[in-house]
């Protein structure tokens, strides 16, 4: 397993954009898909994108797509997600996730790290 530590949230105004960070350790970072899910007050959590581990390919919740862009670096073993044009809805804790196997998938049980989460707010 690797450990995750999140950051960059904070509290930004609609239309405002944001880049959240996601450091992993261990020497195994670049073969392991990311994802990055969220939960908002009193909501389940919630995919929102992930990336395969040679970064060739992502995928996004509809509710992001066109707003949000998911990267990764390997050599700094950090994944990004940008987030601009956002909207109070987006105002969540953000985790990002690992997953071993590499499937890259929007289901939250297929990941087995998480980071702890860092906090996004988004006034309107």
């Amino acid at each position: 397993q690797v450990q995750l530590v999140e950051s960059g949230g904070g509290l930004v105004q609609a239309g405002g954009s944001l880049r959240l960070s996601c450091a992993a350790s261990g020497r195994t970072f670049s073969t392991y898909a990311m994802g990055w899910f969220r939960q908002a007050p009193g909501k389940e959590r919630e995919f929102v994108a992930a990336i395969t581990w040679s970064g060739g390919s992502t995928r996004y919740a509809d509710s992001v797509k066109g707003r949000f862009t998911i990267s990764r670096d390997n050599a700094k073993n950090t994944v990004y997600l940008q987030m601009n044009s956002l909207k109070p809805e987006d105002t969540a804790v953000y985790y990002c996730a690992a997953d071993r196997y590499g499937r890259s998938s929007n289901q939250r049980f297929l990941y087995d790290s998480w980071g702890q989460g860092t906090e996004v707010t988004v006034s309107s």
